[in-house]
C-alpha cells in the first residue's frame, strides 16, 4: 500500500461523509412526491402541483414564497419546472427547503430536501473497512454486442424498473475470477453489487464506479470505493437492486459498510 493511495482513499471517504450530510445532501431528503396530471397539494408545501408532457407545473401566489432558481422573485401564477432529465433542469426553494423535479421512466416527481431532516442531525458517519490495496484490481470491460441493454430489477421503493446496462467487467480478486454487469456513466463505468456480507455486516447492496476503460477495455475495480446507495441515507430514494449475476458469493472486506447514527 502506498501512502498516496491510502491518503487518496481517506480524502474520498471524508468527502463522501461531507457530501451526504450537507444541508441539501442525501440525508436531507424528506419526500419524493409522484405527481398526476390533475393539480393537487403536496403535504407541507403551498400551491398546487401537477405533471404534464413538459415537466412539473406549480400554481402559487407570491406570498407563498416559492422561488425558482434564477428567477427575479417568487412564483406568482403558474410556472413550469423542468426535471433532472432535461439539460436545462430547474430547482426551486421555499425558505431553507430545496425542491428538485425528477423524471424516472416517464413519471415525474418533486423531491424535497430539508436541512432540518432528523436523519441529517442523527448522522454520525459512515462505517467502512480500512483501506486495503489487494481489493483494487485490474479489470477488463467487454461491451455487449447490442451496446445498451435493459434488465428489469427491483428498486428500493418496491417497484420493478428497467436498469440500463452496457457490458461486463472481468477481474480476479481474493483468488476468485468473476464478472459483473455494469453501465456507462458518462465516460466511466458504474455498477450495483452485493456480496456475502450484504444485509449482514454491510448494507443490502452497494454502488461502484470505475475509470473510463482504455482502447483495450482495461480499467480498475477498486472495491475500497464501493459506496452506499442514496437509499441507505433516506427512504425516499428509489435505488435499483443488483442485476442478476452481480451478487458475489464471498465477503468483500472493502468499502463502505453502514450509516452510523447517534
Amino acid at each position: 500500500m502506498t501512502a498516496t493511495a491510502a491518503e487518496d482513499w481517506k480524502h474520498w471517504s471524508d468527502g463522501r461523509a461531507a457530501a451526504v450530510s450537507a444541508p441539501h445532501g442525501q440525508l436531507a431528503l424528506t419526500g419524493t412526491h409522484w405527481l398526476e396530471p390533475e393539480p393537487a397539494e403536496i403535504p407541507g408545501l403551498p400551491g398546487r402541483w401537477w405533471a404534464d408532457a413538459e415537466g412539473i407545473r406549480v400554481r402559487a401566489a407570491a406570498g407563498d414564497g416559492i422561488t425558482v432558481a434564477g428567477a427575479d422573485g417568487p412564483v406568482d401564477g403558474e410556472v413550469l419546472l423542468r426535471p433532472d432529465s432535461d439539460p436545462a433542469a430547474d430547482t426551486a426553494t421555499l425558505g431553507d427547503l430545496l425542491l428538485v423535479p425528477i423524471e424516472r421512466e416517464g413519471e415525474l416527481a418533486l423531491r424535497v430536501f430539508d436541512p432540518a431532516a432528523p436523519r441529517r442531525f442523527a448522522f454520525a458517519g459512515i462505517s467502512a473497512h480500512p483501506y486495503a490495496p489487494e481489493w483494487a484490481v485490474p479489470a477488463v470491460f467487454t461491451p455487449f454486442e447490442d451496446e445498451t441493454q435493459s434488465v428489469v430489477v427491483p428498486n428500493a421503493d418496491g417497484k420493478d424498473r428497467p436498469l440500463a446496462v452496457t457490458g461486463q467487467i472481468a477481474f480476479t480478486v481474493a483468488g476468485e475470477h468473476r464478472t459483473l454487469t455494469v453501465s456507462r456513466s458518462g465516460k466511466r463505468l458504474s455498477g450495483v453489487i452485493a456480496d456475502a456480507s450484504s444485509g449482514i455486516d454491510t448494507y443490502r447492496f452497494r454502488f461502484i464506479t470505475l475509470p473510463e476503460p482504455d482502447a483495450e477495455g482495461r480499467t480498475v475495480l477498486d472495491l475500497n470505493r464501493a459506496y452506499l446507495p442514496p437509499c441507505a441515507f433516506s427512504d425516499h430514494f428509489i435505488c435499483p437492486f443488483p442485476p442478476p449475476g452481480n451478487r458475489l458469493d464471498f465477503v468483500v472486506e472493502a468499502g463502505e459498510k453502514q450509516v452510523l447514527s447517534r
